[in-house]
């Protein structure tokens, strides 16, 4: 080991002894009744050592001012290097930064929140393919006169003799006044391709208006995050009756996922409106179970609600003697 590694492990004395000088320098660079006790003295180099306080700061437990502090060769004045707040062992520090990319999370978006996707997401693949250049043998060539670039063509007629605007747009060997750079006159310095003869504008045509359209990986992923929440695996699933698939409120997708999936229609359903597993299932299924008719009740053996009638007089048949007949006059009268 070298004389010079000894000595600059040896703490200098000068430099351990300023420890007033180190507080005085934390105190202005804190607030007051920040800067706690002084903890250790650590060397740093030759003549060089770095004085540790408590940081008394409410957030920042375990963490400590560190004032270094530094004497010249064959010198008695100590002076001051730097003060810095650095974490301790035990320190509370904040957590590792991650891209806001990787921090989102599902619902986080709100109203106005903008999510732009990278250009190279895998989950997303071109709509549609090709360059905006005429396919071959078409009606749109390169020099055709469009309602674009119509103008430019009449400005070019006043501007140059007709017989000098050749089918290639060149007035001969030498430019003219008129001419552009290279002999080219204004009609070839017209846009070649036609706005309508575009890809993309066919394509809106067709109805492919979206540019970019989900990948199989894309497929796949929506395809897991689906089944995870509802798909045969979930507790619901596991206890219901039977599976979505013979559920009559299942709604189909289109697609190459309507193999696997559909969305719920079920109002009393927990998926009702998410797209759900043809193997998942829950209590509301449409054939469940068949509700039974009300049963209606026995008629009464003793009917207590109607009113029963009693006679003011006895019936005449009521007794147990026979009642008397009437005498009956004779209409032959005797003497």
């Amino acid at each position: 080991m070298s004389a010079a590694t000894t000595r600059s492990r040896t703490p200098d004395r000068l430099c351990v002894e300023a420890v007033d000088l180190a507080r005085t320098a934390a105190e202005e660079a804190a607030a007051p009744g920040v800067v706690g006790e002084h903890v250790s003295a650590v060397a740093e180099g030759d003549r060089v050592v770095t004085h540790f306080f408590e940081c008394k700061e409410p957030g920042y437990r375990g963490w400590r001012w560190a004032v270094t502090v530094a004497r010249a060769s064959r010198a008695k004045l100590v002076t001051l290097d730097e003060t810095v707040l650095l974490p301790g062992p035990d320190a509370l520090l904040a957590p590792e930064w991650v891209p806001w990319s990787e921090r989102l999370r599902p619902g986080d978006m709100g109203p106005g929140d903008l999510l732009p996707t990278e250009a190279e997401d895998l989950r997303l693949e071109p709509g549609y393919s090709g360059e905006d250049v005429p396919p071959p043998n078409s009606v749109l060539a390169a020099d055709a006169v469009t309602p674009q670039n119509l103008a430019d063509l009449v400005e070019a007629e006043d501007a140059e003799p007709a017989e000098d605007l050749t089918a290639g747009g060149v007035a001969g060997a030498e430019a003219g006044p008129e001419e552009g750079p290279g002999g080219v006159s204004p009609v070839a310095a017209v846009p070649a391709v036609p706005a309508r003869g575009s890809i993309a504008s066919v394509a809106e045509e067709l109805g492919m208006r979206r540019a970019r359209v989900l990948s199989r990986y894309g497929l796949h992923v929506a395809a897991d995050r689906w089944d995870e929440s509802f798909g045969a695996k979930t507790p619901m699933a596991q206890a219901a009756p039977a599976p979505c698939v013979s559920c009559g409120f299942l709604l189909p997708l289109a697609g190459s996922l309507r193999q696997a999936f559909g969305v719920c229609a079920n109002e009393f359903s927990p998926a009702d409106g998410r797209v759900v597993s043809l193997a998942y299932g829950c209590g509301g299924h449409s054939e469940a179970a068949v509700m039974p008719k009300p049963l209606r009740p026995a008629p009464p053996v003793l009917d207590s609600m109607a009113s029963d009638t009693f006679p003011l007089r006895p019936s005449p048949d009521s007794g147990s003697v026979p009642a008397e007949p009437e005498d009956e006059t004779e209409d032959l009268g005797h003497s």
